[in-house]
């Protein structure tokens, strides 16, 4: 059976598209993303960057977008109508503006489709999961798929890949003790699955072991043509064992979010412990001090937790547990 599971949870919603029990793919959407990619707002014209190419436009929100091309008669300070292309990223050091393009004629605004929307109109069957229901997600392996985001390890059967996040594409190394033409079709079949499990989009490089003649690498790229879904670009792998992949890219794939903002990913996952931690009487949620930190600074987030609890919460930070290593107690009343 096929079937995505969602939970609203505090602070982000998460999805999970499972099929014999195991995970196909995945997506986070938090409460401060920003601008979802779909959007279609009246925006001002900030300032141009490059004359008749590029400007940046701001959202009523506040948000920055970058905008291409720049839309004939429209100087700065002016109002115009944009489609939302892709969400802003953030990477290390820097954040990526949201993608904005002038929007078609007729167009009216209109907020971008949620993660719910968006799994919905996929096909397949919706499974919406609350707190008091067995943990769905879990036995699917949510705590699993988490932590390989976060350290880009993977295994699969004959080796193993290691994910690494840079400015210009994410890039896929594939290793292992098989024979190299075996190796090259098992690693290049795994990776895509590793793109798809992800959400990975953009500019994405596959290391492949070198092998010698043209039948195992185009067999290694037929792998990937087999489990990607459609559209994506790619390159055919060369002599040295080198694809590389462009897909689109609309909003952060898992890896990014967790990488780029551990600390807030901790937290959410500790608000939805306490949600699912059994008793009557008030929580405690231990964890290091920046996980704590930002919990008490989304007093929303609190809120929310107390009214799904029904009982109050105690915040105790923890100098010596580490950021993912957070726990939660339940009184007696």
């Amino acid at each position: 059976m096929r079937e995505w599971l969602y939970e609203a949870g505090i602070g982000e919603a998460r999805a999970a598209l499972v099929e014999d029990g195991a995970i196909v793919t995945a997506e986070i959407e938090a409460d401060d993303d920003g601008v979802r990619a779909g959007t279609i707002a009246e925006v001002r014209l900030d300032r141009i960057t490059v004359p008749g190419r590029r400007a940046v436009v701001r959202l009523d929100s506040g948000e920055e977008a970058l905008i291409e091309p720049v839309p004939k008669g429209v100087s700065e300070g002016g109002r115009l109508l944009v489609e939302i292309h892709r969400a802003a990223l953030a990477e290390t050091g820097r954040t990526k503006l949201a993608l904005a393009r002038p929007a078609q004629s007729g167009a009216t605004a209109a907020d971008g489709p949620g993660l719910l929307a968006r799994i919905g109109a996929g096909g397949d069957p919706v499974r919406q999961l609350h707190a008091h229901q067995p943990d769905a997600l879990e036995a699917a392996g949510w705590s699993e798929l988490l932590e390989e985001a976060a350290n880009g390890e993977a295994a699969f059967d004959g080796g193993s890949l290691h994910l690494s996040l840079t400015p210009a594409m994410s890039l896929i190394d594939v290793d292992g003790w098989l024979d190299p033409a075996a190796l090259a079709v098992a690693g290049a079949a795994a990776a895509a699955r590793m793109i798809v499990r992800h959400g990975i989009g953009g500019s994405i490089g596959i290391d492949l072991p070198t092998v010698e003649g043209k039948a195992p690498r185009l067999a290694a790229a037929e792998a990937v043509d087999a489990i990607l879904p459609q559209p994506f670009e790619r390159t055919a792998v060369n002599g040295f064992g080198f694809l590389q992949i462009v897909c689109r890219r609309a909003r952060p794939s898992l890896p990014e979010r967790l990488r780029r903002d551990p600390v807030g990913a901790a937290a959410r996952a500790l608000l939805r412990r306490a949600e699912r931690t059994p008793g009557a009487g008030p929580r405690t949620l231990t964890a290091a001090p920046a996980v704590i930190d930002r919990i008490a600074g989304r007093p929303g987030w609190g809120r929310e937790l107390e009214r799904r609890l029904g009982a109050p919460f105690v915040l105790r930070a923890d100098a010596g547990l580490a950021i993912s290593a957070g726990h939660v107690d339940a009184q007696t009343p």
